[in-house]
């Protein structure tokens, strides 16, 4: 009787630990076929981390004004039509200045300005020179004249468009003697426009300048 009632036993443990075996291998094969259950997928935290990335430059970008809290300058009363072109603002800088120049003097442009654009942090100012030519030829040859200058790190070039013609060319590139400056050059047809000042400044202000 004794020996029967402890193979019984040796039975019942024998089968207690089977059906924790196969328990224990159930828990981990689901864990293989439905990773959700134990970790967190790889494309889950690459989402979410695309997202959060996608937040932050969203973020940023609203918070770049786009409207200037100074006003503007008022242009002379004989200002030509040329320099009625040049806007009363361009993002968040407002025209403070604008006046008769000769920077440009030995090409013989028509006529030539320059104009600055201020948030009202000096430092952040935009000067421009403008200067207009008899022929678009006349304009592309001080262009050429003028880029061969601009010695720095180039951070842009290409064409100026108009209705999906070229209409002349653009470069823009750190100042040599100091990277924290830059300098973007365009001409468009007649007329040609270079912009200084400080290098992320004149890189927001030239691409939304409408000439």
């Amino acid at each position: 009787m004794a020996q029967y009632q402890s193979a019984k036993s040796r039975r019942m443990l024998f089968t207690v630990l089977w059906a924790i075996a196969a328990i224990i291998i159930i828990v981990l094969v689901s864990a293989f076929v439905w990773p959700r259950w134990a970790i967190r997928s790889n494309g889950d935290s690459t989402a979410s981390q695309s997202a959060a990335t996608s937040q932050s430059q969203s973020s940023s970008a609203s918070a770049t004004p786009t409207a200037p809290t100074i006003s503007p300058s008022a242009l002379p009363s004989d200002a030509t039509t040329l320099l009625k072109t040049m806007p009363d603002s361009v993002r968040n800088y407002a025209r403070t200045q604008a006046s008769s120049a000769t920077t440009w003097s030995t090409s013989s442009p028509i006529e030539e300005y320059t104009v600055v654009y201020s948030t009202g942090d000096k430092t952040q100012d935009v000067t421009l020179t403008v200067a207009q030519w008899a022929t678009s030829d006349d304009a592309k040859q001080q262009y050429d004249t003028v880029a061969a200058t601009l010695t720095g790190n180039e951070l842009a070039s290409g064409n100026v468009k108009v209705s999906g013609s070229a209409t002349g060319a653009y470069v823009v590139k750190t100042d040599a003697s100091n990277e924290k400056d830059a300098t973007a050059l365009w001409q468009n047809s007649t007329v040609l426009i270079q912009a200084h000042g400080q290098k992320e400044a004149v890189m927001n202000f030239y691409q939304k300048f409408p000439l």
